[in-house]
């Protein structure tokens, strides 16, 4: 960050103009930089309108030809971005990039991990995405609805971004927005009326309190708010407290007879008959076999009913005829009754078995999520939603699928008419289109919006005009381009960013970022709120090696070479970081410090002072015992009332000032 030259001397390299590369042209373009193109062959059409305006060469040629790379010019290349369809021609293209520019950042499209993982050793710096893996959460989070926007995983923790419509006796209401964060939870965003949306980061004034109707966009830990929403599950439990009534058993039983099979109601009575059989034999064996003897009646009992009339004749030496019928007739039973109970048990260890490799269950009255288009997306989005607990149904339009791949999901193949009828569609939460084929997609949206106009409407998408279109159309759907939303982590990462992840965040892609501070790194010395408020980025995780990241750092912490950072930021966000402290937005804000009631409240205040606005600590003192005065550090308007509040808690009076002039009611940003 801030070590290169100028972001508008840079080139990047795109090879591969397909959908994928075209939205890569758009997102570099973003950054100011030049950006050169290599396509097989001249393309006839753009799927995205005036993308060959945006590129500064055009250059047509195979991209694995050490020929096309010098007229691309590829040794004065800070990034390749390599992004064709086919993943050999990717691999093939990033080794023979690296032969002629070892420093070059090499941004791959691959499914390979494995292969990856070599590529990355042999050939450093070098990453690869799969812009499948990369859009497959925006498509199941659209699916889920209710106040999901996004989740992603660090070091092990899940976390969440959630919205929240605030409404009166809410446990948000009537509070101020400084308050929602602590360190499990960070704001993001506040809209306080019903037609705003996103634009960037801490467009708000920590002192607003919080009215009907707002929405709040926030982060925190998933287990975090699962486990509200299962208490909350529990409270409302129409089960909670029960009176003990008496239990009729007789009616019990009847209905427990008439409820099941007929399978169950002849394994009853054959266990009810053995057991009979098992008492009167006992009984009866036990007054006619002669005394004495050294087998039991109840054992001579048990094994005819299993079929040991052998034994009995050997073991036990009668001539009474009454004993030997009595024998055999309980050896003839057993056969009957014991036999059964062996047949229906042998079946329902078969059937058990089969049904580790069964698919299909039952599928849900309501409240499901039906999939159309089980493929690469289709199984990533299905595998994303069972993570949640979401009951899923998928309808399978292709030949080539293998079903083995999507376990614990009902799935549906042949006619796609007659697969919808089996799917519950009327009564469906969320539909989502993710097939190979836009235009089928587009069929399957207006027809089953038909059926279900209520249901959350997510469609899968290729090219920018057909996406603007159906939105027109379908106002309440989710229109979703995957290569829109990947490409931005694929420009980020040509940057050098590590992307982790990404979300969508209304109408903005949101990137999940991590940063390696080194001794060179020109961040060197500022604090995070400085960072978060000058970039317009959030922190999130900070961590010094070799301890544990912490989340929701405080904002004193310091970029120091070693610091592990990461933060969520926009395109806009990440465009500021890699220039340096010439894309920092600058500070508009003061405090007059005008009181200190004790001299504790002076040492506790100058302490603060030098923590959250990194004056000097001598400095600090020497100012506090000198008060009425005005803090000689510009601060960001956030920070500085993040100071004040702190001021106060330790009796020491202060005060927002805008330079250029006192505000009582500041707006919000700077």
């Amino acid at each position: 960050m801030g070590e290169h030259q100028s972001a508008t001397d840079e080139r990047f390299l795109v090879c591969g103009l397909g959908g994928l590369g075209q939205h890569c042209v758009v997102a570099l373009k973003q950054f100011g930089v030049k950006v050169v193109g290599i396509e097989l062959v001249q393309p006839n059409s753009w799927r995205i309108p005036g993308v060959d305006s945006l590129l500064d060469e055009l250059i047509i040629g195979d991209c694995r030809d050490n020929s096309v790379f010098k007229r691309a010019s590829i040794e004065l290349c800070r990034a390749v971005i390599i992004v064709t369809s086919d993943e050999l021609i990717n691999a093939e293209t990033a080794i023979a990039v690296r032969q002629l520019n070892k420093k070059a950042r090499l941004v791959v499209r691959s499914t390979k991990e494995n292969l990856n993982q070599l590529l990355e050793e042999h050939l450093t710096n070098f990453v690869a995405y799969d812009p499948i893996h990369l859009s497959a959460a925006s498509f199941a989070l659209a699916a889920l609805g209710g106040n999901s926007l996004g989740y992603f995983n660090l070091d092990g923790n899940w976390l969440g971004v959630f919205q929240c419509k605030v409404r009166h006796g809410d446990n948000f209401h009537r509070r101020q927005l400084f308050e929602l964060n602590s360190s499990s939870r960070m704001l993001l965003c506040y809209l306080p009326n019903n037609d705003d949306s996103f634009n960037y980061f801490y467009d708000w004034d920590s002192e607003t309190v919080i009215q009907d109707d707002s929405t709040l966009i926030y982060v925190e830990p998933i287990d975090s708010n699962l486990s509200k929403q299962q208490k909350k599950l529990v409270n409302n439990s129409p089960n909670k407290k029960r009176r003990w009534q008496p239990i009729d058993v007789n009616k019990k039983l009847v209905e427990y007879w008439h409820s099941g099979s007929q399978v169950r109601r002849v394994v009853i009575v054959s266990a009810f008959v053995t057991l009979i059989l098992a008492v009167v034999g006992t009984v009866l064996f036990d007054f006619l076999v002669q005394k004495p003897t050294t087998v039991n009646p109840f054992y001579i009992t048990i094994s005819l009913l299993l079929g040991g009339y052998a034994d009995f004749v050997y073991g036990v030496q009668t001539k009474s005829l009454i004993t030997q019928f009595l024998a055999l007739a309980l050896g003839v039973a057993g056969t009957a009754f014991v036999g059964v109970l062996y047949a229906l048990a042998t079946e329902k260890l078969l059937s058990t078995k089969f049904l580790f490799s069964k698919r299909r269950t039952e599928v849900p009255e309501e409240d499901h999520i039906v999939i159309i288009g089980i493929k690469r997306v289709g199984s990533k989005v299905a595998k994303i939603l069972q993570e949640f607990y979401q009951p899923v149904v998928g309808i399978v339009l292709e030949d080539d699928l293998d079903t083995n791949q999507i376990p614990n999901i009902t799935l549906f193949e042949g006619a796609l008419n007659e697969s919808l009828d089996k799917v519950n569609l009327s009564t469906a939460k969320s539909i989502i289109a993710t097939s190979e084929d836009e235009m089928l997609n587009v069929e399957i949206a207006l027809k089953t919006r038909k059926l279900n106009s209520k249901s959350n409407l997510v469609i899968r998408t290729f090219g920018q005009r057909l996406s603007e279109n159906l939105a027109q159309i379908l106002p309440n759907a989710q229109i979703i381009s995957a290569y829109a939303v990947a490409s931005e982590a694929f420009a980020g990462a040509a940057f050098g960013e590590n992307i982790l992840d990404l979300f969508r965040l209304h109408n903005q892609t949101v990137l999940v970022t991590e940063y390696q501070f080194s001794e060179v790194d020109t961040l060197n010395g500022l604090m995070l709120s400085e960072i978060a408020y000058g970039y317009g980025i959030v922190p999130i995780l900070y961590q010094k090696l070799p301890n544990i990241g912490e989340l929701m750092p405080k904002e004193y912490r310091k970029i120091e070479p070693g610091i592990r950072l990461v933060v969520l930021a926009t395109i806009d966000g990440l465009k500021r970081m890699e220039a340096g402290r010439i894309g920092i937005y600058p500070k508009h804000w003061q405090i007059i410090i005008e009181s200190a009631m004790t001299e504790e409240a002076k040492f506790e205040g100058a302490n603060q002072i030098h923590k959250i606005s990194n004056y000097p600590l001598d400095k600090a003192r020497e100012l506090i015992n000198h008060l009425p005065q005005i803090l000689p550090v510009p601060l960001y308007k956030l920070q500085a009332q993040h100071l004040i509040r702190v001021l106060q808690k330790h009796q020491v009076m202060a005060r927002l000032k805008k330079i250029g002039g006192d505000v009582k009611s500041p707006k919000p940003s700077d």
